[in-house]
């Protein structure tokens, strides 16, 4: 599952730091983001479909190492992007 062009756009340029950053962990912890929600709803309608279950497993386990790379570096955005996000606190 592939997001669209401007999705895709559109999250870089939520959570990018600077108008050229495409890759650091606060844009790709929103991509991946995305691209689990639109897995979660494709698995609700396709219970029995194994890899996709696994590529969100990944991406889950993924993000979650983003994670924990953002809070040992600089807590301020680690907590910025769990809440961007909604993610735990």
């Amino acid at each position: 599952m592939v997001l669209d062009k401007k999705i895709k756009e559109k999250v870089i340029k939520e959570h990018s730091i600077n108008d050229k950053d495409t890759g650091s962990a606060d844009v790709q912890i929103g991509l991946l983001t995305k691209e689990i929600d639109k897995l979660v709803l494709h698995l609700k309608k396709h219970k029995k479909d194994e890899h996709s279950k696994r590529g969100l497993v990944r991406m889950v386990i993924k993000r979650k190492k983003l994670l924990a790379y953002l809070k040992k570096e600089n807590e301020k955005r680690y907590l910025a992007i769990i809440k961007k996000i909604g993610l735990k606190k």
